[in-house]
């Protein structure tokens, strides 16, 4: 494999990712707890959608068959996808998005902060611009967690049951291949075993502090950044394509 095939497939993972948690906060938009909610979370979902563009419009850019932003997003199949299975799981109660947010937030956040001191001058450009949101997000949905985990009795046993459902899908977030490692080697990329020390200490601070337990390693599910992906994530993507797989070719 190419740098530059490297390069492209890795801009397509962190896009995919930042598509699809967006499209599934979207999904909040009329259901949130309270109408500052309601609002965070459409915000938040446009923040994802912003750097899904940004990305995608790159990872053209460097195919170079001129496909565009809406191409990556409406145009391919579920397997073409290359998000984390983290990212996919369904919104549940409000306790499952908050530590869906959380555990993934912890690690993007980490893995942006790299970025930004790659010597890829686009990808640290790109990377730059979308911690400072995602700043916000962790400090928003951190402060929830810690909420919801030292709250009532009934909503910190919801925070811990939402933990232990999630929890296995987090494995995936480290596991590296060549496309990490050319990244690494080429571009001075993030470290994954770097990135999971760091991840591992803030989630047990922040679980501490909401007096949420760890839970018990087992094995961990992967398999989506291969384009393996849960069954909740095929209804996502029809849902999300459907004027383009109803009117093929649709313009605005």
């Amino acid at each position: 494999m190419t740098k530059e095939e490297a390069l492209l497939r890795y801009i397509l993972r962190l896009g995919d990712n930042a598509l699809i948690l967006g499209q599934r906060l979207v999904e909040l938009v009329a259901h949130g707890p309270e109408l500052e909610e309601e609002i965070a979370n459409a915000n938040f979902s446009l923040d994802y959608f912003g750097q899904a563009r940004m990305l995608y419009s790159y990872a053209g850019e460097l195919e170079g068959k001129g496909r565009m932003e809406d191409d990556f997003a409406f145009k391919r199949t579920e397997a073409e996808f290359c998000n984390l299975l983290l990212i996919e799981q369904p919104n549940g109660h409000f306790g499952d998005t908050i530590v869906r947010s959380v555990l993934f937030e912890e690690f993007y956040h980490s893995q942006l902060d790299a970025l930004t001191r790659c010597n890829h001058a686009r990808l640290a450009e790109i990377a730059a611009l979308a911690i400072r949101e995602i700043r916000y997000h962790l400090r928003h949905n951190s402060q929830w967690l810690i909420r919801l985990g030292d709250g009532t009795k009934e909503s910190g046993a919801k925070a811990q049951a939402s933990l232990e459902a999630l929890w296995h899908f987090t494995g995936e977030m480290f596991e590296g291949d060549e496309v990490d490692q050319i990244i690494r080697d080429q571009f001075n990329g993030p470290k994954l075993s770097n990135l999971k020390k760091q991840w591992k200490a803030s989630i047990s601070s922040l679980l501490k502090e909401a007096r949420l337990a760890i839970p018990v390693d087992r094995p961990m599910h992967n398999g989506g950044r291969s384009g393996r992906h849960t069954d909740h994530f095929e209804p996502l993507i029809k849902e999300m394509q459907y004027m383009q797989r109803t009117y093929p070719g649709l313009t605005w």
